[in-house]
């Protein structure tokens, strides 16, 4: 079954419980049970958001265990990604507040700024390709027309 919108899949994951029981599917690894009463909840409340989880196609079960999918590997990765936005969210609010001022600055001085600030490769890298991108904006425009128009 293919997963819903994006809205289904953030709609799945977004209170802490539900959350909790996929970071916990995500790090077990199918090698361990997940144990209700440590997550506080009833058993209504548990199997509803689990199965929301599999519904979004985040989870599947398969010889009496939860494990992520694929999709749900993608997704949890993704999430981690989020937190660590979210650990340097001050960095990169600098990096905004330098992007934003009057003073340009270069393609260089940019990239110097966001590897001095971001000390997150991921994050860095994130960064540095959006900083291409905006600089190269008419080639992206031009290669999101083509994807359009090849739908």
């Amino acid at each position: 079954m293919a997963p819903g919108n994006i809205c289904d899949v953030l709609r799945s994951i977004s209170d802490d419980k539900a959350l909790s029981i996929f970071n916990i599917a995500a790090l077990a690894a199918g090698s361990s049970e997940i144990q209700i009463s440590r997550l506080k909840l009833t058993r209504k409340q548990y199997y509803s958001r689990m199965s929301a989880l599999m519904k979004a196609g985040l989870i599947a079960r398969a010889n009496g265990r939860y494990n992520l999918t694929s999709f749900g590997k993608v997704v949890y990765i993704a999430h981690k990604l989020i937190g660590k936005a979210q650990q340097s969210y001050w960095e990169l609010k600098a990096v905004d507040a330098f992007e934003c001022s009057d003073n340009a600055l270069s393609s260089e001085e940019r990239d110097r700024l966001i590897n001095s600030l971001i000390v997150d490769n991921d994050l860095n890298e994130i960064l540095q390709n959006c900083s291409r991108l905006k600089d190269n904006g008419q080639e992206l425009v031009a290669l999101q027309q083509s994807l359009d128009h090849s739908k």
